[in-house]
């Protein structure tokens, strides 16, 4: 519901605003105002990609001068008009309202309703802004301001009872006129951009929860980690919302569509917020009891009025939230099927040992990376392939790739490195893990960075004779650093006996003492480093291949037609037309090879 918000919201703001000018000339024909609108969104989600940082000082100085003009002309208009509008702040009004207008009375609640959108993005707003300045500003300006706003414009149309459909503009002091059309358009703007916003943000979320097929994310601040652009969606967005402009025939479908999607997104949000409360928060069942009543009773009177409307714009939005909730559910049902199948499929160590230095096979020379999701246990991508081909590379390392919700992750923490299985194997993991400002390399760089990270703890690692070999060591970060310092020092000389490293055993970072006995002579591991840091050398110079796993999920034959409809078809699709995992790692695509696995459920 918030996506289809997103779509229309920019066009029931922009066709509001540009139908200022028609209100001012009476002549100009609806399809002028239809196009100006459609100029006006196809430029505004044209410019989307340069993100709002640089821009976005103006919002808060553009809302703020909107809501005083609006608040100031609604004074102007209950001076000029009179004061007896007042009177219906009383309650005993909405009683009499209801009593004579009947179920038509009830239905115009919809569009009632339209008074206080807007407020249905606030939560998705809330990462940008402290919640007290949001609640002060919600209390001492925007709701002052818009019961002075209507009062006024209440107070207008009891003098002017023909001019209902364009109260606002009509109701506008002349000599101001064009100024407030000018604020209006950009409050229109910072609107749309608000939802715009809202909607991205909602998608980065539903991706990193694995329910939306994967799309192209670009942070367009580097203080703001909420700012951010999302290539795919933002032309999604104005077509549909192109669509919606030009296709309804009045205004009035649009504010139909719109009402429907507010009321049920804050009574999603009520729910949701209940939930909250006694589970997270833990609050007293008077206190849950109360914030219930008080909510779901004036939600659901809002929500049971625009349901009468349905059949008159207020389809839209539940066509756009039906086919984007499908479209999540199938996608996430899929990736979860596909990781589960990976987690039960990874093959234990115990396997690995048991098929020798080897493996069984024939060990070329070149180094082979895994790309894999697991950070831990082998693949089933690996026992997939070497089971069907007899050889593989020399050295195999298992890459993860982790994206962390941070600006960068500095050089020299990046590289996570383990061993797996004795030494004589040649297995290495490594966990690499970017910001999301940091840029995977197409280039060599990955892989040199890689191959001097795996260098240096081989150099380390050579310093801690005396663990098991079967053990998983992890040296980073400032260890790391200090360490080399310490290599260059020493000039390649042993170090003291004395000197502890941390290191990685399997599950739980530990602090070991190396062994004295170990250290008093280290001809032995020097020439055992050497042996190996020549052997990759060597490796890394026959070639370096980056092998991936492309498992593809299908329903079982005996599965019902749904089934088969959502996994053969819909997940498929998804699948296809979404970024592939080779292009979001950057991997060169001659070094390549796609390991194809069908898994059916």
């Amino acid at each position: 519901m918030v996506i289809g918000d997103g779509i229309l919201t920019p066009a029931i703001s922009v066709l509001s605003a540009v139908g200022g000018i028609k209100v001012n000339k009476p002549g100009m024909d609806s399809s002028v105002v239809v196009l100006v609108a459609v100029v006006i969104l196809v430029g505004f989600f044209s410019m989307q990609h340069f993100g709002t940082d640089r821009v976005s000082w103006l919002f808060a100085p553009i809302v703020l001068l909107w809501f005083l003009l609006i608040g100031g002309i609604g004074i102007f208009n209950i001076w000029k008009h009179g004061f007896r509008v007042l009177k219906a702040f009383s309650p005993v009004y909405i009683y009499h309202y209801f009593k004579r207008g009947g179920k038509e009375g009830w239905t115009s609640l919809g569009g009632i309703m339209l008074s206080i959108t807007g407020t249905e993005a606030l939560f998705a707003d809330l990462a940008h802004f402290p919640v007290s300045a949001v609640q002060l500003a919600f209390t001492l300006v925007v709701f002052p301001c818009l019961l002075l706003a209507y009062s006024g414009q209440a107070a207008y149309l009891m003098d002017n009872l023909t001019h209902s459909r364009d109260a606002f503009y009509r109701s506008i002091p002349d000599r101001i006129y064009w100024p407030v059309f000018v604020v209006a358009t950009a409050a229109a703007i910072v609107a749309s951009q608000a939802t715009i916003t809202a909607t991205f943000s909602i998608i980065k979320q539903a991706l990193a929860h694995g329910c939306f097929p994967r799309v192209k994310v670009v942070y367009t601040s580097k203080k703001f980690l909420g700012q951010i652009y999302i290539p795919d969606i933002n032309w999604i967005l104005m077509i549909l919302c192109i669509a919606v402009t030009a296709g309804f025939e009045n205004q009035n479908q649009i504010g139909n569509a719109y009402g429907t999607a507010v009321v049920i997104v804050m009574l999603v949000t009520t729910l949701l917020m209940i939930l909250i409360m006694i589970l997270v928060w833990r609050c007293h069942w008077i206190l849950v009891l109360a914030f219930t009543s008080l909510s779901l009773v004036v939600e659901f009177a809002y929500f049971f009025s625009v349901i009468f409307k349905v059949d008159q714009g207020g389809w839209v939005p539940l066509a756009i939230a039906g086919t984007f909730l499908i479209i999540m559910f199938v996608w996430h049902y899929g990736t979860v099927k596909r990781y589960e199948f990976e987690m039960h499929s990874k093959v234990s160590m115990a396997w690995i040992l048991g098929l020798g230095p080897s493996l069984g096979l024939v060990r070329v020379p070149g180094i082979g990376l895994v790309y894999t999701e697991l950070a831990s246990g082998v693949p089933p991508i690996f026992s997939h392939f070497i089971t069907n081909l007899p050889a593989i590379h020399s050295v195999v390392v298992f890459v993860c790739v982790k994206y962390l919700p941070v600006y960068t992750v500095p050089e020299e923490e990046r590289f996570l490195i383990k061993r797996i299985g004795p030494k004589n194997f040649h297995i290495f993991r490594c966990v690499a893990r970017y910001g999301y400002k940091d840029l995977h390399k197409k280039d060599d760089e990955f892989e040199k960075k890689l191959f001097d990270n795996l260098s240096m703890f081989v150099k380390l690692e050579s310093m801690m004779e005396g663990c098991s070999d079967s053990d998983e060591y992890s040296i980073y970060g400032q260890q790391t650093e200090w360490s080399r310092d310490g290599l260059l020092n020493n000039n390649g000389s042993t170090i003291s006996s004395n000197m502890e490293l941390t290191i990685n055993s399997i599950d739980s970072i530990v602090q070991v003492r190396s062994p004295p006995h170990v250290r008093s002579s280290g001809q032995v591991s020097n020439q055992t480093e050497v042996d190996e840091l020549e052997f990759l050398n060597s490796c890394r110079d026959a070639g370096v291949v980056h092998i991936m796993g492309n498992t593809v999920v299908r329903a079982r034959r005996d599965s019902n037609f749904f089934k088969k409809l959502a996994v053969d078809y819909i997940y498929a699709f998804l699948r296809k037309i979404c970024r592939e995992n080779s292009v979001i790692f950057n991997v060169p695509h001659e070094s390549l090879l796609n390991v194809g696995q069908i898994f059916y459920v």
